[in-house]
């Protein structure tokens, strides 16, 4: 019996797919660590299918990374079809902080991709466009004067570390999350922000060096 090539194309696919769903709920109960044999069980594969996606640890996670990266660039474009500066800051810390939110093993992921490729920086058009964003929504009188994309991707990073306690706090996080929007909305008398701002690389390897303890 000849085996049909496009199936076995089409099971690669499923096989590969179903991989980084359960990846990432395993990683997000037991962190990066967690043993691959227990990935197989979860996606009903067997380990030989696993490592036949992905030869090593190392090679999963940086997919999972990069995966994260082109889900960040469709949630960037939609903010870029957003009328309103203000109403596009607002979504953007909103659905960035969500989705790290219910994804704890992010930061983790990110260190561990900085340690295989120290020069890998696949954000730089997504910084491009905060900037920009950031630019708009201040020449609108909407945002706070002095602050930078920076700053919000600090906030964001914050809020995201929320994801910690799991998701016995999912329905509680935007309490922090409308505080944190009031402090960025432009105001009358609103002093001006203390300190000089972080430039972006400088965030970028902070993100991506901090330890997991921190």
């Amino acid at each position: 019996m000849t085996t049909n090539p496009v199936s076995l194309r089409r099971d690669a696919r499923r096989n590969h797919e179903r991989l980084l769903v359960e990846a990432r709920c395993l990683f997000t109960e037991r962190g990066i660590n967690a043993p691959l044999d227990e990935l197989a069980t979860r996606a009903e594969v067997g380990a030989g299918t696993v490592y036949r996606h992905f030869p090593t640890r190392d090679a999963l996670i940086r997919e999972l990374y990069d995966t994260g990266v082109d889900e960040l660039r469709v949630l960037i474009h939609d903010l870029d079809e957003t009328d309103s500066a203000w109403r596009a800051i607002e979504r953007w810390v909103e659905v960035l902080s969500g989705w790290l939110i219910e994804r704890p093993y992010v930061p983790a992921v990110m260190r561990r991709v900085v340690e295989l490729d120290p020069e890998y920086r696949p954000l730089a058009d997504i910084q491009e466009f905060a900037d920009a964003l950031v630019a708009r929504a201040q020449a609108e009188g909407t945002l706070r004067a002095g602050v930078t994309s920076v700053d919000i991707a600090v906030l964001v990073d914050m809020l995201g570390s929320l994801g910690q306690y799991g998701g016995a706090y999912a329905a509680h996080w935007r309490r922090q999350l409308a505080i944190v929007l009031d402090g960025l909305r432009a105001r009358e008398g609103a002093g001006a922000l203390p300190g000089v701002p972080q430039a972006f690389g400088e965030f970028h390897d902070m993100s991506h060096h901090k330890r997991a303890e921190d």
